[in-house]
Formats: structure tokens, C-alpha cells, sequence
């Protein structure tokens, strides 16, 4: 809230220096700001009394927005990298397929490890689950399971992430 929106009786004020003022009237504080050909903005609405500071609020605007591009900057995203498998799966193809697993993992992403049953291998799903521990078994030295292997619906799932 900045200038006329703010209807409280009395705030606590900051000067544009930083410097306590104290607590006084709304309107003695808009007159403040207005001497000082600034604006008054409303920053900690919650305290008793709220706290004004006068200062400039396009630049207090334009330095808020700064500050969460730069906090963006420094965010990392994880992604969920997907690897599906089908139960009837030859040694060499699941190789291949833990290869790729282990570069998703050093890259610093998630791995989805999904065994998909198709028509008859629904018959035989509990007996395919340790196509998945072999797996996790396999990248146990980089890659921890984070989500234990999981049937949802026609397929089973397990989610695996980098050591710390």
C-alpha cells in the first residue's frame, strides 16, 4: 500500500535514510513524504503499528523484481527423467538402459523406472518386480530409491536419486 491507501491512524515511520522517526499521525507522515517529494509505502503491515518508510516506490519496485531474478537465477530444477522397461526385457537392453540411467543420475536428475505390462503379463506382475531391484541393485553405488517399486494400474514403478 502506498500514499492514500493507507488508512491507518498511526504508523511507525522510516525516514528515506533509514532513521527511526517514531511513531506518529498517517497524515503527518504523508506530509513527510510529500516535503520530501517521495512516497510513503505500507512494508510491514502486520507489525502494531505498521511500518512506513518514505522512499521512492518505483524504485523500491524495480529493486523487488531484481532481487527475485536473482533468486531464480540461483534455483535448481530437478527433472524426472522416465525409463520404461516391459517385462520380458533381454540382459543387453536392460544394460543399455541402466547406462542411461546413470548418466540421467550424474546429471543430477530424478529416474523414473517404469515396468509396463501389456495383455497376458498382467498375469505375472509380482513375479517381474525383481526386474526393478535389479535394477536400483545395479545403480545402488550412485542412486538411492527414493519411492519403493509401486503397481499403479498397468504398470509398476520405482523412483531412484543421486547419493548425497
Amino acid at each position: 500500500m502506498i500514499n492514500e491507501q493507507i488508512k491507518d491512524k498511526e504508523v511507525r515511520l522510516i525516514g528515506q535514510d533509514g532513521e527511526q522517526l517514531g511513531i506518529m499521525p498517517t497524515r503527518e507522515a504523508m506530509k513527510l513524504a510529500q516535503e520530501a517529494e517521495l512516497d510513503l509505502v505500507k512494508i510491514a503491515p502486520g507489525a502494531k503499528p505498521p511500518v512506513c518508510k518514505i522512499i521512492d516506490y518505483g524504485k523500491y519496485r524495480y529493486e523487488l523484481i531484481r532481487k527475485e531474478k536473482e533468486a531464480k537465477k540461483k534455483q535448481k530444477t530437478v527433472e524426472i527423467k522416465e525409463i520404461r522397461l516391459s517385462p520380458n526385457i533381454e540382459t543387453n537392453d536392460l544394460n543399455t538402459k541402466i547406462n542411461a540411467a546413470k548418466k540421467f543420475i550424474s546429471k543430477g536428475n530424478k529416474v523414473k523406472i517404469t515396468l509396463r505390462f501389456r495383455g497376458r503379463e498382467m498375469a505375472h506382475m509380482q513375479s517381474s518386480k525383481h526386474i526393478l531391484d535389479d535394477f536400483a541393485q545395479e545403480l545402488a553405488e550412485i542412486a538411492t530409491v527414493e519411492k519403493a517399486p509401486k503397481l499403479e494400474g498397468r504398470s509398476m514403478s520405482i523412483v531412484l536419486t543421486e547419493k548425497k
